[in-house]
Order: structure tokens, then sequence, then C-alpha cells
């Protein structure tokens, strides 16, 4: 296993990012990083108005998870960020400063929908939930990371990404 470890749970919006790393990271005692925090105004306006991120939009905000993880990192403790990190070249970005283990949670497109469509008070829409399915490379061969089902229960989503980590993959 790497230590300390850097972790992303990554996916499309909707598939529990946020939950699962939260959980994760309070039970590896890990600090907690939510990718959306950082997401400059301009990325979160954009998406408000159901504009999609380009790769130029989303570097910036690659670069400070990235930032926020190294700093983490440097004080001597893991982290677990949640990110979408749908493309392989935004997962190479944020494992620029040191190997990243990446957990993607996997849901189909109609799960997906229906969960974005639920939340009526975020900022990313239902109109976006096709651009990221779209947009979306699962983990190569080459990548150090774990593929979750995302309709798991929360427990059985932890106990196996909790595995997956301290197995070392």
């Amino acid at each position: 296993m790497i230590s300390p470890a850097r972790i992303v749970v990554m996916g499309v919006s909707g598939c529990g990012k946020s939950t699962l790393a939260r959980a994760l990271a309070e039970a590896l005692n890990y600090a907690y990083l939510e990718g959306d925090d950082l997401h400059p105004p301009a990325n979160i306006a954009a998406m408000s108005q159901g504009r999609a991120l380009n790769d130029a939009m989303r570097g910036p905000w690659l670069d400070a998870i990235t930032a926020a993880m190294t700093t983490q990192i440097a004080h001597g403790g893991g982290v677990v960020a949640s990110c979408s990190a749908l493309k392989k070249a935004y997962r190479d970005r944020l494992s620029g400063h040191g190997p990243a283990i990446f957990l993607h949670l996997d849901l189909a497109p109609d799960q997906v929908r229906r969960r974005v469509a639920s939340r009526p008070n975020h900022f990313m829409p239902l109109s976006l939930a096709d651009d990221q399915i779209r947009t979306l490379e699962p983990l190569a061969e080459t990548e150090l990371g774990y593929t979750l089902d995302a309709t798991l229960t929360q427990d059985k989503l932890l106990k196996t990404a909790k595995m997956a980590i301290l197995s070392g993959l």
C-alpha cells in the first residue's frame, strides 16, 4: 500500500463519491477533501447553467485538488478526495505529485440520471449527466485502482473499498 495514501473516489455525478470518500477517510483516519469545493466560481456558474466543462476549465480545478492532496501528504497524513476524474488524463494529472489510488464508483446511466434528478439543490443539473457518462473513461489496466459497484449499500461499499486499499490493490 502507498503510505501515506492519496486516494481518489471517482465517477460521474450522483454515483456517491462524496459519501464514500467521507466514510473512507473517517475509517482510515485520513483527511477528507471534497473536490467540488475547489471548483473555481466560473466552473460552478457554467455547470449551474447546464454548460459542460471542457479540459481547459477542468485544469485549474484538478491542479487545486492535486495541490491540496500534496499539502496533506507533506504534513504526514493520508487523504481521501472525491473527484469525478472522468478521463485518464485527469487521473494522470491528479497523480502528478505522487501516486494515487483510484476507486471508481460504477453506476448504470439510468441510475445516474435518477440520482442526479433527486438532488435539486446541487449545482450539477440533470442535463449534464449524459455528458459525464459519455466523457467517463473507465480505469485502464495500467492505473492503480479498483472499480466498485455503486449500487451496493454504503456499508458494503465502505468494506470493499477498505479491503481494496488495505490489500494494496
